[in-house]
């Protein structure tokens, strides 16, 4: 018996706005958000599949594929790819993380017909030629030498590394120098038919659109996935015993630079863990703007860092809480000891009144400013449906956040800021004063 797409309306948004899903008999997912009032529309493409799937000869094969694909179709050339959104004045681009990659486009209305067709063809049908496959070697080499050249940027690299170990989830994106040189297009062209499958994607489209119209030209344009075999199963180590083995760990890269480039890394929490919210306060009023803890401690009162913040990264089945900070070397030690006060503070007394108030506000608010436009909003519900399986409401969202209390804050914080912490830096630092480093944690 032939399965039949099943469509449902998941939520009606107070402003008009209608969020509905279609999971066609191959098992790919298509969601929509009706946005009454605006002239664009958004389309993503959303891969369950990151660095995180890749093993020790595969590094860096899942960035490397995002790139490739740009590079032509059966149907489109690199150049007609981009000159079709760039035609409309549209904007096109895509990017990898350690559990997903994402291709999207943000066009007039009118034009999404045509945006869909070249997203959809753009990861359906990739030749990756290898004579593309060689010119793009050298472009992702350049790219990592790029990033070897911003230490801010480069040291959370390291502190993943530092934290979780040799796993996949403390492997660089990019992948390194020797392992792209290593990379062959067979292992790629292999990676890209186990990993780009129907039912390990969903398509997400935000805007002045209709579903059944973005339904029908989905499953025109993607009509060959209906061969695809399902996507491999993920095998992924231990890495959250793994972090607690390395717990106090200090790795450090020197660089000729000005500035030492310092990351605290405790091991959080997953993605789906209820504790989320509550964590997202915590962050707010860790290090989330100039009114926290952390800029207030370090930068207002003392002057050590010009650039100091908190942030928190979630995975399926762990996380990553940390702190930044960007200071002068002979003042990395100082940075590291206040730190860990003031997170051992909260760990241990919890917030006040004002803060938890003003850390609701913060996380609520910049969560209703970052929807205001069509993109963003294609990319809330592609990623939620692709991690979760379903979309929450921003009024579902935003009561989460108004709900957290005291006991939250403090059951949450006493969980992730007791532990020992891990250290990266990136500056000019004799990689001996790793031991004096991790005294102070």
């Amino acid at each position: 018996m032939t399965r039949r797409a099943a469509t449902s309306t998941l939520h009606n948004d107070g402003d008009g706005a209608v969020v509905r899903r279609t999971t066609l008999p191959n098992g790919l997912r298509i969601v929509t958000e009706f946005i009454p009032g605006v002239r664009s529309a958004a389309v993503g493409a959303w891969i369950g599949v990151g660095s995180r799937d890749e093993n020790a000869r595969q590094l860096g094969a899942a960035h490397f594929l995002e790139h490739l694909l740009f590079k032509g179709t059966r149907r489109r050339s690199a150049w007609q790819i981009s000159a079709e959104i760039e035609a409309v004045g549209g904007e096109m681009n895509a990017f990898t993380t350690k559990e997903y990659t994402c291709f999207y486009a943000r066009v007039l209305d009118r034009d999404l017909p045509m945006a869909i067709d070249v997203v959809g063809d753009l990861v359906s049908d990739g030749l990756l030629a290898a004579a593309d496959i060689e010119s793009e070697r050298g472009v992702i080499l350049e790219e990592i030498a790029m990033t070897e050249d911003d230490p801010a940027d480069g040291v959370h690299d390291l502190a993943m590394a530092t934290h979780f170990g040799n796993t996949p989830l403390g492997r660089p994106i990019l992948g390194t120098i020797a392992s792209i040189k290593k990379l062959s297009p067979r292992g790629i062209r292999s990676f890209y038919q186990d990993r780009y499958t129907p039912d390990n994607m969903v398509i997400s489209v935000a805007g002045n659109i209709d579903h059944a119209d973005v339904v029908r030209q989905v499953r025109k344009c993607l009509s060959n996935f209906a061969d695809r075999d399902e996507a491999l199963p993920i095998a992924w180590p231990a890495t959250r015993a793994r972090a607690n083995k390395l717990a106090g760990s200090v790795g450090i890269l020197e660089r000729p630079i000005e500035q030492a480039n310092v990351v605290l890394g405790f091991t959080g929490i997953s993605r789906s863990d209820d504790r989320r919210y509550a964590l997202a306060v915590l962050n707010a009023v860790l290090g989330g703007g100039m009114s926290s803890r952390l800029f207030q401690s370090i930068r207002e009162q003392r002057g050590l860092a010009y650039s100091v913040y908190s942030f928190s990264s979630q995975f399926l089945d762990t996380g990553l809480v940390g702190v930044y900070a960007g200071c002068l070397p002979s003042k990395v030690h100082d940075v590291v000891s206040i730190s860990r006060d003031v997170l051992a503070d909260i760990a241990s007394q919890g917030v006040s009144a004002a803060e938890l108030e003003r850390g609701r506000g913060q996380v609520a608010g910049g969560l209703i400013l970052s929807q205001e436009d069509t993109g963003a909003r294609m990319s809330r519900i592609g990623r939620s449906e692709l991690h979760f399986g379903h979309v929450p409401s921003i009024s579902q969202i935003l009561a989460h956040i108004d709900a957290v209390t005291f006991d939250d804050i403090s059951e949450v914080a006493a969980t992730v800021l007791s532990g020992r912490p891990t250290l990266a830096v990136i500056g000019p630092m004799n990689p001996a004063a790793s031991d004096s480093l991790a005294a102070a944690l």
